[in-house]
């Protein structure tokens, strides 16, 4: 690694966002210059280590999101939050198209007390955007459940599953 890049990685941090399918969300945030990884995972819900199923059952409260590791100097929080209220459709209440159920819920998860300011400022900037009401939750993040192996960098592997060439693929270049 080369000693700038070696400097920025020690400037590492962390924003999580939930915006429907974990896929969905990854694929575009991994296209973002300055960030340097993306990681599907569960989160804001009750129960402890759950299962891609259990989630998806709707009863553990979790939500699908993605971590997000970013070099602030690179790409800034704020920059993120933009993207994330451009990506999806934060006036849908827990549901991204077809996909519906709490798992899905639009969110911010803040990992500290900035992060939580910016996160309310860039909610209130694009409500201007959008003709509907805003429901995305803004919480502090509890404890985040990485999601398994199979899930991660989903649409890089599997361009070719019909829901990523038909949901995914079109979001991607459209981005």
């Amino acid at each position: 690694m080369k000693k700038d890049m070696q400097e920025k990685s020690e400037e590492i941090q962390k924003a999580t966002f939930g915006g429907g399918c974990f896929w969905c969300i990854e694929a575009l945030f991994e296209k973002l210059s300055g960030v340097t990884d993306v990681v599907s995972g569960y989160t804001a819900g009750q129960t402890v280590a759950p299962t891609y199923e259990e989630v998806c059952s709707g009863q553990t409260g979790h939500a699908e999101v993605v971590q997000v590791k970013f070099i602030p100097d690179l790409i800034s929080y704020e920059k993120l939050l933009e993207h994330f209220f451009k990506v999806h459709d934060p006036t849908t209440l827990n549901q991204q198209g077809a996909d519906a159920g709490t798992q899905y819920r639009s969110i911010i998860l803040y990992h500290n007390e900035l992060q939580q300011k910016q996160a309310e400022i860039a909610k209130l900037q694009a409500a201007k955007s959008w003709p509907d009401p805003i429901v995305t939750e803004i919480q502090p993040l509890g404890t985040f459940y990485e999601a398994e192996a199979y899930h991660q960098d989903y649409f890089r592997r599997n361009p070719d599953q019909p829901y990523c060439a038909a949901v995914i693929a079109p979001k991607v270049q459209k981005f």
